[in-house]
C-alpha cells in the first residue's frame, strides 16, 4: 500500500525533513534534479536539443539544477525563465546563478520547435489558482510541440491541481512526470492522470509519511498488496469455511446481472451462493449456473423466503437487474429492514441505488438532508457502489460537476457515517469514515454492460470470506481492475465483455497462488 498525498501533506513532509532531520533544502533539490535527469537520460541522446522551462518557485529551482547537470554531461541545453525575478525563492535564485556560471544559456525569445526534449519546471504542487497571461502562453506553446517533442514534467504537470487533479485552465501535457518521494493525489485523479503521462516516483531522501488517526490520507494498491489482503485458503476446510453470499438480483426481463454477480462471487472463492430472484427466471439461471442455490422473492411465501435467505447469508448483494417495479421496491425495503437487525455486510448497487434515490426524492431535494436520509435508510456496514449517474441521483449534483468536487463530496458523504462508498469512474474512489482509496488498476475496455455486476460479486465474496467492508471494497475494486487489465491483454479493449473479466479474475488469483508456492 502506498500513499497519495495532498500538496499540504507533501509540504509538511518537506519542512519536517529540513527542520527536524536537518537535510538542507538545496540538498533535497539536488537529489530531485538527479532523479529527473536519470529519467531524461532514458529518452535523450547527445544529438537532442533540450529546453528546460523554469518558474520562480522551487520547481523552477529543480529545473535549473536539471539543466545544469545535463549541460555538464555534454548535452545541448537551454533554459527559459517564466515569471518575475522578484518573486524567485532563494533556492531557485541560487540554482539559476550556479547554472549560469556553469555556462547555461538563458533564452527569452526562442522557437519551441527547435527542441525535441522539453522539461516542464514552471509550477510545482502548490499551484491553486487559474493559469493565465505569460504562463498560459508558454504552456500552450509547449503543448503545440507534442507531436515532435518529448515532454517531461517535474513533480507535477504545470497547471494541474496536486489535490484534485483538475486542470487550472491551462496545463502541460507530459509524456512522463517525475514526482518526488510520494505520489500526489492529483496525479491519480483525472484529468491530472491523463496530463501526467507515465508517472515515476523518485525517492529523494524526504522522511517517510506518518499520519494520525484524524488525518485523511488517500492510498492506492500495487500487486504485492494482494498477498497481504487476500483471504487465506485453509487445508482443513469445506464450502462453509468460505462464506455464503446472497445475491438479491434479477427480474422478469433481466437475467444477466444476477448471473454475472453470482458467478464472480464463486470465482472469487466464496463457498456458497444463493440467488434470490423472480421465479420466472430461475430456470434460465439454473442452466447458466448450476452451482448456485435459488429462491424466489415473488412466490406465495415470499416474505418468509426473504427473511430466511437474509439470515442464511454471510454477505449480501442487492440491486443488479432488480428493476424499479413495485415488487422490487418491496423486496428492497424488506431486505434493508432485515439487515438492520442482522448487521450482515451488504453491497448495494444498480436498481437498489435507484430505488433508494426515488425514496429520498419523496422526502427532500436538499443535498445535506439527502445525505442524512441515506445514512438513516441504508443499514450500517453497507457498501454503496454507484457510477457517476447513480451518484448524481443520490446527491443531486450534476454528473459533469462531480469529478471537480470529488474530494469534498466524498468527505460529506462519509462524515459521521458507517457506510462505504465505491464511486465508480475511470479512477474509482473508495471512501468511508476512516479510509480514502484511489484505484489505479483497470482500463477503458471495462466500460461495458455488466462490469459493475461483476464487481459486486467480487466485493461480496471478500466480505463473506471475512474481510471488513473497507478491505473488501478496496481489494475488490483493485482485483476487478487487474482482471480487466488481464482481459485487455488477451482480447483488446474493443472486444471485452463482462464475462471476460470474470474469466481473467481466475488468472489473477492463479498467479497469486503460483507466487505463494
Amino acid at each position: 500500500m502506498k500513499y497519495a498525498l495532498s500538496a499540504s501533506q507533501m509540504k509538511s513532509l518537506d519542512q519536517m525533513t529540513i527542520q527536524e532531520i536537518g537535510i538542507e533544502s538545496l540538498v533535497l533539490m539536488e537529489r530531485a534534479a538527479l532523479g529527473v535527469v536519470e529519467e531524461i537520460k532514458k529518452h535523450v541522446t547527445l544529438k537532442d536539443r533540450i529546453l528546460v522551462v523554469c518558474g520562480s518557485g522551487n520547481n523552477g529551482g529543480d529545473g535549473f539544477a536539471v539543466a545544469r547537470i545535463l549541460l555538464a554531461q555534454g548535452h545541448s541545453v537551454d533554459a527559459m525563465f517564466v515569471g518575475s525575478m522578484a518573486k524567485m525563492t532563494l533556492e531557485c535564485k541560487k540554482q539559476m546563478q550556479i547554472a549560469v556560471k556553469m555556462g547555461l544559456s538563458m533564452r527569452t525569445e526562442l522557437l519551441f520547435s527547435e527542441y525535441n526534449i522539453i522539461v516542464d519546471g514552471i509550477f510545482g504542487i502548490g499551484l491553486d489558482r487559474p493559469v493565465h497571461g505569460e504562463f498560459a502562453n508558454v504552456i500552450e506553446r509547449i503543448n503545440e510541440q507534442k507531436e515532435s517533442a518529448f515532454v517531461i514534467a517535474i513533480d507535477i504537470p504545470s497547471g494541474i491541481s496536486a489535490d484534485t487533479g483538475q486542470k487550472l485552465d491551462y496545463a502541460v501535457k507530459a509524456d512522463v512526470t517525475v514526482t518526488f518521494q510520494e505520489m500526489k493525489r492529483g496525479l491519480l485523479l483525472y484529468p491530472g492522470a491523463e496530463y501526467a503521462g507515465n508517472i515515476i516516483v523518485k525517492d529523494v531522501g524526504i522522511m517517510p509519511y506518518q499520519f494520525n488517526d484524524q488525518e485523511v490520507v488517500y492510498r492506492y494498491y500495487e500487486p504485492e498488496d494482494i498477498h497481504r489482503l487476500l483471504p487465506k485458503r485453509m487445508d482443513y476446510s469445506n464450502k462453509g469455511s468460505y462464506g455464503k453470499v446472497l445475491i438479491v438480483a434479477g427480474s422478469d426481463t433481466i437475467t444477466g446481472a444476477a448471473y454475472l454477480s453470482a458467478m464472480s462471487a464463486y470465482r472469487m472463492g466464496t463457498g456458497l451462493v444463493k440467488i434470490l430472484t423472480a421465479a420466472s427466471i430461475i430456470p434460465i439461471l439454473r442452466t447458466q449456473l448450476p452451482e448456485a442455490l435459488f429462491v424466489c422473492y415473488d412466490g406465495k411465501n415470499a416474505s418468509q423466503e426473504i427473511e430466511n435467505a437474509v439470515k442464511w447469508a454471510s454477505a449480501i448483494v442487492i440491486g443488479p437487474g432488480l428493476s424499479m417495479s413495485e415488487q422490487a421496491k418491496l423486496v428492497f425495503t424488506k431486505v434493508c429492514d432485515l439487515v438492520k437487525k442482522t448487521m450482515t455486510p451488504m453491497v448495494m448497487d444498480a436498481d437498489a441505488l435507484n430505488i433508494l434515490s426515488e425514496q429520498i426524492d419523496q422526502e427532500s431535494k436538499c443535498k445535506e438532508k439527502r445525505l442524512c436520509l441515506i445514512k438513516e435508510r441504508v443499514p450500517a456496514n453497507t457498501i454503496l457502489t454507484p457510477h457517476l449517474l447513480e451518484f448524481s441521483r443520490l446527491t443531486l449534483e450534476t454528473v459533469h460537476k462531480i469529478p471537480s468536487i470529488l474530494i469534498d463530496i466524498t468527505e460529506e458523504c462519509t462524515y459521521n457515517s458507517e457506510l462505504t462508498y465505491v464511486l465508480k469512474d475511470t479512477r474509482t474512489i473508495v471512501a468511508s469514515k476512516n479510509l480514502r482509496y484511489i484505484n489505479r488498476s483497470g482500463n477503458n475496455g471495462m466500460a461495458t454492460g455488466g462490469s459493475g455486476d461483476v464487481l459486486t460479486g467480487i466485493i461480496a465474496a471478500l466480505l463473506a470470506e471475512g474481510l471488513n467492508r473497507e478491505e473488501a471494497a478496496t481489494l475488490g475494486v483493485y482485483l476487478h481492475g487487474l482482471a480487466g487489465d488481464y482481459a485487455r491483454k488477451k482480447l483488446g479493449a474493443y472486444s471485452m465483455l463482462a464475462r471476460d473479466i470474470i474469466e481473467a479474475l481466475s488468472e489473477v488469483l492463479m498467479n497469486y497462488e503460483r507466487r505463494k508456492l
